[in-house]
């Protein structure tokens, strides 16, 4: 059975470091605790009194002050590592905590959990190849030695970088290691956390090295774990379940996402918040629990981008010089059907195929299976195609030979109707409105990754009305651009209406217009 030695690294708030250790180590698991030097002494102190009788905590011999980006908080990390290795030999797993986190499974859960495989959970990801770090510095971290903290001493770590990258003073990464980045929060075994202390003994070069590298707690024991352990037996992922913000902030979680945080796939979560206090006793309860079953939906992070995502609607892609200065071609006919239920677009475009000669694409600005000919690798990747949107246009139209085109765009497109409908060829738009019942709208949600099939009911019944509500508004904001020649065929309506739209938009005889409205099963789900 796995036996848990927490590595908790905090500077605030003793009376939460407390109850933390306390909960934690009531089950049998044990914690090494590291509380920052830059803290007063009292509140120290009050840990230190607090925990005085429990015999599953320890701390290091030497406490540091922790600054971010620097150092101090992996060296921090390791006394910590080294007392737990010393006091709890039993131990089998050392998990990197702060103050901010709680379990959102059972104690039981996460020991049958860590049983299960024997590897290390790390995020360890190529430095140079991945795409980990978004924005900012990359190579810059590594090869100038940054003394300075950023945040505290900012004139001081600009000026020493600035000069360094005048006089061209750049190091080299030790030869043979291969840098990696990822989450500072981790979970590792024992033996990997041995191997790590005696490679430190053993490389204090790769130890000077980072010591001057910035925000080394995203590359130290990521590099070393990849470095130390055979691959299959790394998973890179962390366990602890953190988002982000836009700006770069972590969201903090509420009393309100018990049921939310329990459904992730992860052993903890980060940030918790101090005001939380019923989420923070309901999490303590769970931990001792036993016999507990948890539904693991995972939809957490996908729910978070959906519902953050509102409101902030704009265009993806700046316009670029050679498409805002071209055309489609002023005699052509550019046909768009606009329909969220992408079924029912593909069905009516399969009907149009038999009874005409237009030639008809499904929704290749939202589908990198569609299916397109080659043209030249601009149709290669969803991205290309949004941003070369135009040339794409113009060469289907030449490689079809045919001045008539039919695509279907999903109702979230708007940058892109308005592009097109914008240009100097003709444009004519067909919305297809479908009713949406609730079990379509789960679908959907598990299609788009909102929802998983052990989402609980209470989350997917707060969900709908916001889905419900998100796809309305796409509608409406279709109608409020008010674009020339816009045509609508609904599922309310009989055949015979629906034809003359579809009339009008194709350019047909009413009896192949009826013959296309009247097209089995067509808005069937």
């Amino acid at each position: 059975m796995a036996k848990i030695a927490f590595i908790l690294l905090c500077h605030k708030d003793p009376d939460a470091v407390i109850k933390q250790a306390q909960s934690l180590t009531a089950v049998g698991d044990y914690m090494s605790i590291h509380f920052d030097a830059s803290a007063p002494q009292a509140a120290y102190d009050k840990i230190r009194k607090g925990l005085a009788d429990n015999p599953n905590v320890t701390f290091p011999k030497r406490r540091l002050r922790c600054g971010w980006g620097e150092w101090s908080l992996v060296q921090a990390t390791l006394n910590a590592v080294e007392a737990a290795v010393e006091a709890f030999p039993r131990a089998t797993h050392f998990y990197m905590l702060s103050g901010d986190c709680m379990a959102i499974k059972s104690a039981e859960y996460a020991h049958e959990f860590l049983d299960r495989r024997e590897v290390d959970y790390i995020e360890s990801f190529d430095y140079f190849k991945s795409d980990w770090i978004k924005t900012g510095w990359k190579e810059e971290r590594l090869i100038y030695r940054h003394w300075f903290n950023e945040r505290t001493q900012k004139k001081r770590f600009y000026a020493a970088f600035n000069l360094q990258k005048r006089l061209g003073l750049t190091r080299r990464i030790p030869e043979d290691i291969e840098v990696m980045i990822g989450s500072q929060w981790w979970c590792l075994r024992r033996r990997t956390v041995e191997w790590i202390m005696d490679f430190c003994k053993r490389r204090p070069d790769v130890l000077r090295f980072f010591r001057t590298t910035w925000i080394p707690d995203e590359t130290f024991f990521q590099t070393l774990v990849r470095h130390l352990v055979p691959e299959h037996e790394i998973e890179s992922r962390t366990l602890t379940f953190l988002m982000f913000t836009d700006y770069g902030m972590p969201v903090v979680f509420y009393n309100d996402h018990y049921d939310l945080l329990l459904g992730q796939d992860f052993l903890f979560a980060r940030k918790i918040s101090p005001e939380a206090r019923e989420l923070k006793r309901r999490l303590g309860v769970l931990y001792a629990s036993e016999g507990v079953r948890f539904q693991i939906s995972n939809e957490g992070r996908s729910l978070f981008k959906f519902l953050t995502g509102k409101g902030r609607i704009g265009r993806r892609f700046a316009p670029r010089f050679w498409e805002t200065e071209s055309t489609l071609g002023r005699e052509r006919e550019l046909l768009i059907v606009v329909c969220k239920k992408w079924h029912v677009a593909k069905r009516l475009l399969g009907r149009i195929r038999q009874l005409t000669d237009i030639p008809c694409i499904d929704y290749l600005f939202n589908e990198e299976s569609c299916a397109l000919p080659d043209l030249g690798g601009i149709q290669s990747t969803m991205g290309k195609r949004h941003r070369h949107r135009r040339a794409l246009m113009r060469m289907l139209f030449d490689y079809f030979e045919s001045d008539r085109l039919i695509v279907c765009l999903d109702p979230a497109n708007l940058d892109l109707l308005e592009d097109f409908c914008g240009d100097r060829a003709v444009t004519r738009l067909l919305e297809i409105e479908c009713q949406f019942s609730d079990a379509y709208l789960v679908g959907h949600a598990m299609r788009v990754g909102l929802a998983g099939d052990r989402t609980p009911k209470e989350t997917l019944s707060r969900l709908l009305p916001t889905i419900r509500n998100d796809m309305v508004h796409e509608s409406d904001r279709i109608r409020d651009a008010n674009f020339d020649n816009h045509l609508r065929v609904r599922e309310t309506d009989p055949p015979e209406i629906n034809a003359m739209a579809l009339a009008a938009f194709l350019g047909l005889e009413e009896d192949k217009a009826r013959a296309i409205a009247e097209t089995e099963h067509l808005f069937a789900d």
